[in-house]
């Protein structure tokens, strides 16, 4: 992506509340992608949660980085990291990486802020940017996920199954949805007949807490065999040389024999 395009796409978070990249994702690993995803809910007997904020009717397997490598060429995408480092910061880190399948029949999710859970005052500055990767067309019939432009402002965060005006962010498959991590959104409902399928890469900032926790999580040998900037991602480096350290070493040089040299910000 060029400087210029992210920065369009950085100013359009920061006003709306999110931005949809468009034709971000190659062909070639949309087919892996959906063809993983398949094989591992057959594999792992994976079935929805049934429950009203993951869904009755909706697909999602979590831990996606432990699972296959094809799901390493997601957090680093040049198509989508620059945008959420000019969101957050290049000390960013992957929050959580799962896929969401809702199938035909699903109701509409609660609408939500992904960072309601945290206990700070609103609006602040982004502490959460997420995405959607659409591995099939998003239409507001199949369930898109539905938005509300602006809610990323506000100075509270929605009352959850409360209902609120939206509108769906429709998107061709292959596009790329990314947003605040205060706006207000929520899957939708599908009456189509056939599934909806996206990715959720979700980053947060890198002084907060993952959501889903990728040091335990995520095995290490598989980590040793990531590239430099996914471990980085992953937590096994640290924010700004110091959040994150174990006796001043970073976690990659403690636990993975990184041999890359590393001072802390009070040798600096």
């Amino acid at each position: 992506m060029k400087p210029e395009e992210a920065a369009a796409h950085i100013a359009a978070v920061e006003e709306h509340g999110y931005t949809i990249v468009e034709n971000a994702i190659e062909p070639d690993l949309i087919d892996r992608l959906n063809d993983t995803l398949l094989r591992l809910e057959r594999e792992m007997n994976i079935v929805p949660a049934r429950n009203s904020f993951e869904g009755h009717h909706t697909v999602r397997i979590y831990n996606l980085l432990a699972l296959d490598p094809v799901f390493r060429r997601i957090p680093v995408h040049a198509s989508v990291l620059p945008v959420v480092e000019g969101v957050l910061d290049d000390g960013c880190l992957v929050s959580s990486l799962s896929s969401i399948s809702i199938d035909p029949g699903e109701t509409a999710q609660p609408i939500h802020a992904d960072d309601q859970v945290m206990p700070a005052a609103k609006p602040h500055i982004p502490f959460v940017c997420n995405s959607m990767w659409a591995l099939t067309d998003f239409t507001e019939e199949n369930g898109a996920t539905r938005i509300i432009p602006g809610t990323h402002k506000r100075d509270s965060s929605p009352e959850y199954g409360k209902h609120y005006d939206s509108i769906p962010a429709e998107m061709k498959k292959g596009s790329v949805l990314i947003w605040h991590g205060s706006l207000w959104h929520g899957g939708g409902a599908n009456k189509s007949k056939a599934r909806r399928v996206g990715i959720a890469m979700n980053y947060c900032a890198g002084f907060i807490r993952q959501q889903e926790n990728q040091q335990l999580g995520i095995p290490l040998n598989i980590v040793r065999e990531f590239e430099p900037r996914l471990r980085e991602l992953c937590g096994f480096g640290t924010y700004r040389n110091l959040i994150g350290h174990i006796d001043k070493k970073t976690p990659a040089q403690r636990l993975l024999d990184d041999t890359r040299s590393f001072r802390s910000i009070w040798d600096s």
